[in-house]
């Protein structure tokens, strides 16, 4: 892989490290190799916990936590905190693990549900064997701010360790309050990203009694279809992504390796519904992260969207996109092979939206056979398009109305 050296200008923030475990590989080059060739990381669910489940697939991780992390270790953390941590090393290490003042290390892990699993898990225990029974390491464990306490623990950071709960945007917010620390001068180093696991009955018949969830039980590889006239729902999947922003003098003193700049980030909330979308709330977030850029919408080459494979989702997020952006930029849509990571969604948006800056090619939405008539982008499918990707602009959409947009450049 490519990467340009040394880093620009006073105020910019440069991402001088990725890390990644996904459905689609256990690493970032194995995630990207994938992408790239279209491998789905959904299946079926088999185990007898999902057998009277309307929705019975999802996206898992590709490469099991326990293959790559201590076992004393990762007994006493949640599945969410174990990939939050393998997530960040492989950021750091892939950063060059910086020597930086403690008192200048941030760290911004945002997560939709943190520690579910243990939270369900341990209830079962309460209820079927009593108090007694009960793991004296659950509180640590269900906590949201879990993962980040323990990436900030093993790197030493003091600046702060943050937890954005922002339901599917909280990856996303975790970047763009990273980047606000780094310009406000509160910080030299953030690590920031996203994680998530909660594969379990009760999200699951949560959401399908919502109607949210595909029920393609039969077809899992060819459940979410994000734009496709025939989506029926997103599909669950988990994951930790993860970066390490640097400011720009910083990461240009040390002679760092530089992935891409993080050009601009907006947060708008919507104020209009717990779940249901408002195209006004996003239209504002791509508006303002594209001018806190310097940029204008006409210098966009890429939208990642959030694009889950709802009906309503897609289409408003299509309406917001040509209103805010317009026509003109290759969009693509990743949950179609992954699944929606949730928390992590949005962090795993902006690794992609880096890596096709930094690459020059744009992944392809997969599952796309008929375009929603309704939709007039230009949505990349069949086989990845190559060519110069100058301006990235990646989307995360939370229920509660949370909005966020990040903008990367070259």
């Amino acid at each position: 892989m490519n990467a340009d050296s040394g880093a620009a200008g006073a105020g910019q923030v440069v991402v001088t490290g990725l890390g990644a475990t996904t459905p689609l590989g256990g690493d970032v080059p194995s995630t990207w190799a994938a992408m790239l060739a279209g491998q789905s990381g959904i299946a079926a669910i088999e185990e007898a916990w999902a057998a009277d489940l309307p929705a019975r697939i999802a996206g898992r991780l590709k490469v099991e936590p326990s293959e790559v992390m201590d076992r004393v270790q990762a007994r006493r953390l949640d599945r969410c905190e174990q990939i939050a941590l393998i997530a960040a090393r492989q950021a750091w290490a892939d950063a060059g693990s910086p020597e930086v003042d403690p008192e200048r290390l941030a760290v911004v892990i945002g997560t939709g549900t943190g520690g579910a699993v243990t939270m369900l898990a341990q209830d079962d225990v309460l209820e079927a064997s009593g108090v007694r029974k009960v793991s004296p390491h659950t509180v640590p464990m269900l906590m949201a701010n879990g993962p980040a306490a323990w990436v900030s623990i093993e790197l030493g950071a003091r600046a702060g360790a943050h937890t954005p709960v922002s339901a599917c945007a909280s990856g996303a917010e975790a970047i763009a309050l990273g980047l606000d620390l780094i310009r406000l001068g509160r910080a030299d180093v953030v690590v920031a990203g996203g994680a998530e696991a909660c594969i379990c009955p009760l999200p699951m018949a949560g959401f399908a009694q919502a109607k949210a969830h595909s029920t393609r039980n039969d077809e899992p590889t060819r459940a979410s279809r994000p734009f496709d006239v025939d989506r029926d729902g997103f599909v669950i999947g988990e994951g930790a992504v993860v970066l390490v922003l640097e400011r720009a003098e910083f990461a240009a003193a040390r002679a760092a390796r530089t992935h891409a700049a993080l050009a601009g980030a907006a947060v708008t909330s919507d104020a209009h519904h717990i779940t249901a979308a408002a195209a006004e709330g996003q239209v504002r977030a791509m508006r303002r992260a594209v001018a806190e850029a310097g940029l204008a919408p006409q210098d966009v080459a890429l939208v990642h969207a959030h694009a889950t494979s709802t009906q309503i989702g897609d289409l408003a997020e299509a309406e917001s996109v040509t209103e805010a952006i317009g026509l003109h930029p290759a969009v693509t849509a990743t949950k179609s092979l992954t699944g929606h990571l949730f928390g992590a969604a949005g962090a795993l948006g902006a690794l992609t939206a880096v890596l096709a800056v930094r690459e020059g090619i744009v992944p392809a939405t997969a599952n796309l056979e008929r375009l929603d008539p309704a939709v007039k982008l230009d949505v990349v499918a069949g086989a990845p398009r190559t060519g110069a990707v100058p301006v990235a602009l990646t989307n995360a959409f939370g229920f509660g109305g949370h909005n966020v947009s990040l903008v990367f450049t070259r």
